[in-house]
């Protein structure tokens, strides 16, 4: 948990697919919560963590099955204003006296139409009309309101849509105020937490203040390793983690031949030339390309470049003395995800810039400074530490690099080719302002040859697939809806200026079904 020093909103989870947007809502807002299961919180967590007002989540469980999620008792005897959405609005209804019923006509799914009864301060800036959208998601329902709660607004399938008992701060809502789909759902949020009492103290300069100090407290005079991708998570780790501790920390950049048009140099004069980082570029290419010559299978590829980078990292980290930390840029989505809901044993916490293992196999103790951030957070405080903002803003870029945009076997070749065309792609979302609409932009090699013909002369080059998606955290993705004009004067150009490919196409496919990387 954060510093104490800031307002803190518990977040209690009972299994929505959507919590982590409650807690993105709050953060907007100025507000530092965290999200824990239900399971994780009994009366002494209550009394170590203290908030200031708690969130019941949504989630898959009816409260009428033996055995269903419920939080401690005592959380209703805090004195703190409490909000439960759907889940949890059933479960206080339950555990307060109310009575919830089984579905039988009322189950609501999807958008619904709530209309307000009376006022109410956390409706504040809601019902210009006589009516508001929210989106619903619920089989079972409300029956009857516990004692003290009075009704403020219903819906077709919810005659409780909106109860509260403004005593006690209660306030409970069968819907989503979190989901996009209703649409004035952040200004509840921003009532509720006004109205207990959050400042919204919660900003990156604040967080980089606590985190240095943090930093200081826990590695001392120790050095810091950190495997340095380039990407924005491991970049802005390695900024803060310096300001903190300065020459204690040396960055390992792993060049694994697989990177884009002069990235490795763009990386390491950043962090080694203007922001006087003690890095070391590891050029390892012609190990990594040579263990991948012939390999086609995309799995295949993926394990030796994870083996060949823990062991790579592992021999440039031996040579720093005293190395007794090592920094990862693991993110609060992560943490969040490393946690099993149903009590079972916790799935492990993803592999980062592909130093999973290493930890345990090197004897080192974790540095995690942004464990407790978001993406968009991570970017904030990248521009805090004054880092380049177009080099925060990157598209994301795979741990494997190009070798998972080459279907089929790697060739230097088709490396080259790769990175030309990736160039003239980005750069031309560049120049047409398009780039940061975009989640992820790239260009993969296909392996096949088609026929072709460039003046006279007849050719036989390769075929590539331009890809750009939009998306929030990448779970999902919709393909980017390029002007036809923009896909031609970029075909053009790509054909035009690299020498190896005769046919471009763009891929338009969505995620699901497909993925956002081709293998």
């Amino acid at each position: 948990m954060t510093s104490a020093s800031h307002d803190r909103l518990l977040i209690i989870d009972f299994g929505s697919q959507v919590t982590q947007l409650i807690a993105r809502r709050l953060r907007e807002l100025g507000v530092y919560c965290e999200i824990h299961p239900f399971q994780n919180v009994d009366d002494a967590f209550l009394d170590a963590f203290a908030p200031r007002a708690v969130i019941f989540s949504g989630g898959p469980a009816s409260v009428l099955d033996e055995g269903s999620p419920r939080p401690p008792a005592r959380v209703f005897d805090m004195g703190v204003p409490i909000l439960g959405i759907c889940y949890g609005q059933q479960v206080m209804m339950q555990m307060l006296g109310g009575r919830v019923e089984r579905g039988e006509g009322t189950a609501e799914f999807g958008r619904a139409f709530v209309q307000p009864k009376e006022p109410l301060d956390i409706l504040e800036g809601w019902f210009d009309t006589d009516r508001e959208q929210v989106w619903m998601s619920h089989g079972d329902h409300v029956a009857e309101i516990a004692p003290g709660f009075r009704v403020y607004a219903t819906s077709p399938g919810a005659p409780f849509a909106i109860t509260a008992d403004t005593e006690r701060h209660f306030y409970a809502v069968q819907f989503h105020p979190e989901v996009h789909h209703t649409p004035r759902g952040a200004r509840l949020y921003e009532n509720f937490v006004r109205m207990a009492g959050f400042t919204g103290d919660w900003t990156m300069a604040s967080y980089r203040e606590e985190a240095v100090q943090r930093i200081r407290e826990q590695v001392g005079d120790a050095k810091v390793i950190c495997a340095l991708s380039g990407g924005v998570d491991s970049s802005v780790a390695a900024a803060l983690i310096h300001e903190a501790v300065g020459d204690q920390l040396t960055c390992v950049f792993v060049d694994h031949g697989l990177l884009r048009l002069n990235e490795a140099e763009e990386v390491v004069g950043m962090f080694r030339d203007h922001m006087n980082l003690s890095v070391i570029h590891a050029e390892e290419q012609e190990l990594f390309l040579g263990e991948l010559e012939g390999v086609s299978d995309p799995e295949t590829k993926r394990k030796i470049i994870g083996r060949l980078f823990i062991d790579v990292f592992q021999k440039y980290a031996d040579q720093i003395e005293g190395a007794r930390f090592l920094a990862q840029g693991t993110l609060y989505p992560d943490v969040i995800e490393s946690v099993s809901f149903s009590g079972g044993p916790s799935v492990t916490i993803k592999s980062h810039h592909n130093v999973g293992g290493l930890p345990e196999k090197m004897g080192l103790k974790l540095v995690e400074p942004l464990r407790e951030l978001f993406k968009d957070e991570v970017r904030a405080l990248g521009v805090e530490l004054g880092l380049p903002r177009h080099f925060i803003g990157r598209h994301p870029f795979p741990g494997p690099g190009l070798a998972i945009r080459c279907p089929g076997e790697i060739t230097r070749e088709k490396l080259d080719i790769l990175r030309k065309a990736d160039a003239v792609y980005i750069d031309q979302i560049r120049r047409h302002g398009l780039y940061d609409d975009i989640w992820q932009a790239f260009v993969a090699i296909l392996p096949v040859r088609t026929v072709g013909v460039m003046g006279d002369g007849r050719t036989y080059d390769y075929a590539c697939a331009l890809r750009a998606v939009t998306s929030v955290d990448g779970m999902t993705a919709d393909y980017y809806p390029f002007s036809h004009d923009f896909l031609g004067e970029t075909a053009t150009r790509i054909i035009n200026e690299v020498k190896g490919i005769n046919r471009v196409t763009y891929d338009i496919t969505s995620k699901p079904p497909g993925t956002i990387e081709w293998e």
